[in-house]
Parts: structure tokens; C-alpha cells; sequence
């Protein structure tokens, strides 16, 4: 008899009951089919008293006379050991078959859960870069964990008046501006000094290390205040230091941007990231091969991908209880991209005579107003 032969039988392993090729162990004794099948309908249909042998019970069972007298060879299945017992009647006979399909299908349902859910972490090599970056983040970020101990609300009546007329009909209040100028270089310089600890950006073309910088920084400064966002008092803190509202940081220069900006840190706030995460984004938005202007674009492109796969992979080790969360973190940085964008549309629109009263005040703003009036 052809078809599946159990891993525990013999190759040539024969029925103990008519001594045809076996198949498995079928109630306690290796039998072939058809003894098993016998055996089970005997049992199940209580045929054993109706059986009787035309030649005294004296039969000899084989594979060729099996067949010919059924009452001995049901005795030939009691003698060498087939159990009554373990024959189940039709009823239970399909509640057995449904339980063994319900748990196959269990097991491959957590198969394929296990294929499919496996979520890799990093690689020794991941680790070393991801120690880089965030070694480069603490190194560079005003204040560190310690910002809400150490940082000054901006005092509430400055940023109220708005005086200078600004392109899209806004206004611009002198005083908070003037607060901004302060932390503006300092914040400007801490992200460059990022860049520079990171050896694969140090490799890089001079012009290509000051396009992207040109092209990350608002988004990497607006990164780091938005995880600086506090709910209680609903301020942002600003290069680790300075504490605005959503009112001073409009009126103090950046109109509509610093909607996006508190936007996206009320948003982060439930992502609780820790510093690796942070400086992982950094580095991301750092990397970006479509700045105009590049010349390396391949290889920033594949130092990108590097950056995303062990950030991906940092994620799947920190295990975020938070539904989709690497696809959601993702989208933070294309908003990122999109304050970005936003803020260079704003000012680099901007005309002088827009500005006059700023302007006006020379080189003391100088610092803010040349990254306000950055150009492409």
C-alpha cells in the first residue's frame, strides 16, 4: 500500500495483524489500513457477534485470506493487541478530526504569526552606528534631560505686541525677535556640531555638507524643541533654554510655521522617545539625498538607508506599546520636511521692505536674520 509512511516505522514494516505493508500505529498496534479500518467499523458498529468461522477458528490471517473469514481475523486483532477502547464512535469520531484540524490550523496561524511578526533587531555593526549618533545628539543638545529644571519662560508680555507687517499679512513683534537672536546662533551651531561627529558626513564634500545643513537645520532645530514640548504650561523650550507659547514663537518671526511646530511636538509627546530615537531622526533628516545641489547623491542616499534600517531595527528592540509606530514615526519626518519647506517658502519670499524695521536694527540682529533670510 503506497501513500505516507510515519517517520517511526521501519521501511518495510508489516501489519501485525495480515502481515501487508503498515501504515502507522492504529489503536496501540502497527497495522496496515484495511486491519485498521476493519477493526473500527467491527467496534463502531458492534458487527463481532454476528462474525462466524466456517472452519473452527482456525484460520490463518494473511494479506491474501484477510478477507475470507472476519471473525478470526477480529480475534487476530485482539490477540496481538488492538484496544476497544480507542475506537470512537461517529460522533466522537469527528469532534476528534474537527480538534485535530482546529489545532493544525493553530499552529499554522503561529507559524506564519511568527514568520511575519518577526521583527529583526540590530546588528553589532547597527549598534556601533547608532552609539555615533547618539553619543553626537547628547554631546550637542543644550541642557540634556535636565531642560525643564533649567529652562526661563519667556516673560508673558513680550511677543503680545506685534509691529512690523510681515508678507502674509501677520505681524512680527520686535521684542520677542529680539529674544530669538539670542538662541538662534548658539541653536544654529550645536546642529552643525551634530553633523560633524558623524563620520560619514565628515567624508563628504565640503559644498555637499553645507547643503544639507542648509537643508536640515530648521528641521532638526524644530525637532529638538518639539520633544521639548510641555502640556502643563503649553510652552515649546527652545534650544533647551527658553520657554515660548504658541503666540510668542508666531509673533517673535515664524507665523504659520510655529503652528506646525507646536502641532508636531503635542503630537510627539505620545511617542515618548528617548535620545536615540531623537538623534536617529536627526540623522535621517541630515541625510537627505534630494537637497538640490548634491553632488555625492548616491552615497548619501545609501548612508540614509543605513540610518533607517538601524532605526528600525532600534525600534523593534525598544518594543513601543503603540500601534504601527514605526510608519507613524516615519511621518514625522515628512512633516519635519514640510516645516522645512515652509519656513524657507516664508522667508525666502520675504522682501527687504517687508522687514524695515528690523532692518533697521543692523548688525545686532545679524545672526537670525541671515538664517531667516537663508537662501537656497
Amino acid at each position: 500500500m503506497s501513500g505516507y509512511i510515519p517517520s517511526y516505522l521501519d521501511k518495510d514494516e508489516l501489519c501485525v495483524v495480515c502481515g501487508d505493508k503498515a501504515t502507522g500505529y492504529h489503536y496501540r498496534c502497527i497495522t496496515c489500513e484495511g486491519c485498521k479500518g476493519f477493526f473500527r467499523r467491527t467496534i463502531q458498529k458492534n458487527l463481532h457477534p454476528t462474525y462466524s468461522c466456517k472452519y473452527e477458528g482456525k484460520c490463518v490471517i494473511d494479506k491474501v485470506t484477510r478477507n475470507q473469514c472476519q471473525e478470526c481475523r477480529f480475534k487476530k486483532c485482539i490477540f496481538v493487541g488492538m484496544a476497544t477502547d480507542l475506537v470512537l464512535d461517529d460522533s466522537k469520531r469527528l469532534a476528534k478530526r474537527k480538534l485535530i484540524e482546529e489545532n493544525r490550523e493553530k499552529r499554522r496561524r503561529e507559524e506564519l504569526q511568527k514568520t511575519i511578526g518577526h521583527k529583526p533587531e540590530p546588528t553589532d555593526e547597527e549598534w556601533e552606528l547608532i552609539k555615533i549618533v547618539t553619543e553626537a545628539h547628547v554631546a550637542t543638545n543644550a541642557q540634556g534631560s535636565h531642560w525643564k529644571q533649567k529652562r526661563k519662560f519667556l516673560p508673558e508680555d513680550i511677543g503680545q505686541a506685534p509691529i512690523v507687517n510681515a508678507p502674509e499679512g501677520g505681524k512680527v513683534d520686535l521684542e520677542a525677535f529680539s529674544q530669538f537672536t539670542k538662541i538662534i546662533t548658539p541653536a544654529i551651531t550645536r546642529v552643525v556640531d551634530f553633523a560633524k561627529k558623524l563620520p560619514m558626513f565628515c567624508e563628504l564634500p565640503c559644498e555637499d555638507q553645507i547643503i544639507l545643513l542648509k537643508g536640515c537645520c530648521m528641521e532638526i532645530m524644530s525637532l529638538r524643541a518639539a520633544v521639548r514640548y510641555d502640556p502643563e504650561s503649553e510652552t515649546l523650550t527652545l534650544n533647551g533654554e527658553m520657554a515660548v507659547t504658541r503666540g510668542q514663537l508666531k509673533n517673535g518671526g515664524l507665523g504659520v510655521v510655529s503652528d506646525a511646530i507646536f502641532d508636531l511636538g503635542m503630537s510627539l509627546s505620545s511617542f515618548n522617545l528617548d535620545d536615540t530615537e531623537v538623534a536617529l531622526l536627526q540623522a535621517v533628516l541630515l541625510m537627505s539625498s534630494d537637497r538640490p545641489g548634491l553632488v555625492c547623491v548616491e552615497r548619501i542616499e545609501k548612508c540614509q538607508e543605513g540610518f533607517l534600517l538601524a532605526f528600525e531595527h532600534y525600534i523593534n528592540y525598544r518594543k513601543h506599546h503603540v500601534a504601527h509606530f514605526w510608519p507613524k514615526l516615519l511621518m514625522k519626518v515628512t512633516d519635519l520636511r514640510m516645516i522645512g519647506a515652509c519656513h524657507a517658502s516664508r522667508f525666502l519670499h520675504m522682501k527687504v521692505t517687508s522687514l524695515g524695521g528690523l532692518l533697521e536694527l543692523g548688525g545686532k540682529f545679524g545672526p537670525l536674520r541671515c538664517f531667516f533670510l537663508r537662501v537656497g
